[in-house]
């Protein structure tokens, strides 16, 4: 058995990034947990709050996540707080579900809060300090990586792929509760894009669909 760490920065990257392959983790009986590490704050109406709550708790019974973990750094606003508070607050809970394999957000992705996270989270990954840590891979989440800076130390060239041919019609599922993220095409985030890129990440991989990885340590 596997446990499980997905660095969302933000609702709704769990399931772009990597949805598939946690329905995959946990049909194999695998634990999941997951950590969300950015909230709205009080410059959203109380009525956006309630329904982005209403939105995880639905999320997390869907997955059936063992755990989730909600740090509610405020969101487009992550790069105000300080790099040790950032991998505190990360490590800790690191440190309390210690898991064995672990995703993250691309180094390159566009939006300042998932670059700041994922510095901070491979902070966490040292393995004289987490030697629990045996995988770690960065995710793909549309709308952030597609957009990353065209030079080669920022593409995103994956080398992992998980066939999710039996688990995409609940990502899609899924993705579908996030209703005010979703656009129509060729809005990033819309639900034909999402399946092009599993289809293209599959045909790559010899399936129908699939979700694809950089892979940055595997310890066998």
């Amino acid at each position: 058995m596997n446990k499980v760490l997905i660095v969302a920065v933000h609702p709704d990257d769990e399931t772009l990034g990597c949805g598939g392959t946690l329905l995959k983790h946990k049909s194999n009986g695998d634990e999941i947990y997951w950590l969300i590490i950015t909230g709205l704050d009080d410059r959203f109406d109380k009525s956006i709050i309630e329904k982005r709550k209403k939105e995880i708790q639905l999320v997390k019974k869907t997955y059936d996540f063992n755990r989730i973990y909600q740090l509610d750094f405020p969101t487009m606003r992550v790069d105000e707080f300080s790099m040790s508070e950032l991998i505190g607050k990360i490590s800790n809970v690191f440190n309390e579900v210690k898991p064995n394999i672990v995703y993250l957000p691309f180094k390159s992705d566009v939006h300042s809060d998932h670059r700041k996270v994922f510095e901070a989270s491979f902070s966490c990954v040292k393995t004289f300090r987490y030697p629990f840590v045996k995988k770690v891979l960065m995710m793909e989440t549309i709308s952030e990586t597609d957009f990353a800076p065209a030079t080669k130390e920022d593409i995103f060239v994956p080398n992992v792929f998980v066939d999710i041919s039996n688990f995409f019609d609940k990502k899609i599922e899924i993705m579908k509760i996030y209703e005010s993220e979703l656009g129509i095409h060729p809005f990033p985030r819309s639900l034909e894009t999402i399946e092009a890129l599993a289809k293209v990440r599959g045909a790559q991989a010899g399936c129908k669909y699939a979700e694809s990885f950089m892979l940055l340590k595997e310890i066998l």
